[in-house]
């Protein structure tokens, strides 16, 4: 008896401390404040206020037919990094989208502040989750999902999204799909079509070579 209720006291004790490992779901935790870059030569760089500063995040002009982003990541803001946090600025002209793509690493926090969208989530059940949206409203997309953003409007729409990640990363699910080197045939009988029409989305979706 003894024996069995010291067994039934570890168990308890590795899932109290199992339970909070799995909980996590965001950037790794850092055990300094923040994260001191360091030059080509392992010299930590003197941090000013101005390392905390992105300057680039700035409004540009509006393009007259395609969908933009500009983005405030680890990558473009170093300052960020272990901090958990970033930001992205989308842009629609009317009658552009967000194709369908994913974040693996966050979920996505997006306010409209001008126009109207209409956007959508797809789960794991395969249900599709969909609302319009006008300025001032908010949607999350959770971490991982498919999901789209698209103007159905007459005038431009302009929205901020947060992510929990430095580093969301965005898988473009078209580009994923029809601009790799996936074999021809297996897409051709994993979307019950034929190889032309495959080869077709290929050539709309990969990247001209680079000059």
């Amino acid at each position: 008896m003894a024996s069995m209720n010291f067994y039934s006291m570890v168990l308890v004790a590795i899932a109290l401390v199992s339970a909070p490992l799995a909980a996590v779901a965001g950037d790794p935790d850092i055990l300094t404040d923040f994260v001191v870059p360091t030059s080509l030569i392992g010299i930590p760089i003197n941090i000013t206020g101005d390392y905390f500063t992105y300057t680039s995040f700035r409004p540009v002009p509006l393009p007259t037919a395609t969908f933009t982003l500009s983005k405030a990541s680890m990558a473009e803001f170093p300052a960020l990094n272990g901090q958990s946090v970033s930001y992205a600025k989308l842009r629609f002209p009317p009658g552009t989208v967000n194709p369908t793509h994913t974040h693996p690493r966050a979920a996505e926090l997006l306010f409209l502040l001008e126009g109207t969208l209409s956007v959508g989530f797809i789960d794991t059940a395969g249900k599709l989750y969909t609302k319009d949206l006008v300025a001032g409203n908010m949607f999350v997309f959770p971490k991982g999902l498919v999901h789209y953003q698209s103007n159905q409007g007459s005038r431009p729409a302009m929205a901020l999204s947060a992510f929990g990640s430095a580093a969301a990363g965005t898988v473009s699910v078209p580009v994923t799909v029809f601009g790799t080197e996936v074999d021809d045939v297996v897409l051709a009988k994993s979307f019950k079509t034929d190889v032309p029409t495959v080869q077709k989305l290929k050539a709309a979706l990969t990247p001209p070579p680079k000059k």
